[in-house]
């Protein structure tokens, strides 16, 4: 009979001492420039856990919560010659921060890091490092960074035509504020 309520206890306590934050709503956005023109789009509905005790982030994203300017766009970046995410509906990142020792989730400021880990777009899965910031404040955690990646290693090729609109490195901005789970 002790044994359940001692199980019992150890998970509360446990669940209490949690280093889980999370944001429904994180913001990912990306910006490509060329001579003949600029495209930009953001996403509102990012979800992220960030565990503060191993460094380990997770991000899920559904490809059609890019919003962008022009209905054009969007229409065609979720069309099969770009994203097509009606096959590929969601990207996702999985990574860790690689010097979590700088950082005192206990003590706000701002914190430089670098985090390290795998992007998958369109079911191709490739490595990825950058710096980035994390911010410590008001009970909240937010992280910040922005890296490039190369469009035709996630097979985003476009149509013929629209080649020359499209940069071949993608500048990817990550901004999501996070609260405790």
């Amino acid at each position: 009979m002790k044994l359940p309520i001692l199980i019992t206890f150890l998970l509360a306590a446990f669940a209490a001492n949690s280093q889980d934050y999370i944001t429904r709503n994180g913001n990912i956005g990306f910006y490509s420039h060329t001579s003949m023109e600029d495209i930009k789009a953001s996403n509102n509905e990012v979800v992220s856990l960030l565990n503060s005790s191993t460094g380990t982030f997770d991000f899920r994203i559904a490809i059609k919560s890019f919003h962008f300017p022009k209905q054009s766009m969007e229409d065609h970046f979720n069309n099969p010659d770009y994203m097509d995410s009606e096959k590929f509906p969601k990207a996702s990142f999985s990574g860790k921060i690689t010097n979590l020792a700088d950082v005192n989730f206990a003590k706000d400021g701002n914190y430089n890091v670098t985090v390290e880990g795998n992007l998958t777009i369109k079911n191709v899965t490739k490595p990825v490092s950058t710096k980035g910031t994390i911010t410590v404040g008001g009970g909240k955690v937010t992280a910040k960074a922005t890296f490039s990646v190369k469009r035709k290693e996630y097979n985003i090729i476009g149509e013929a035509f629209t080649q020359s609109k499209i940069s071949e490195d993608i500048q990817v901005n990550v901004n999501c504020v996070y609260d405790k789970k």
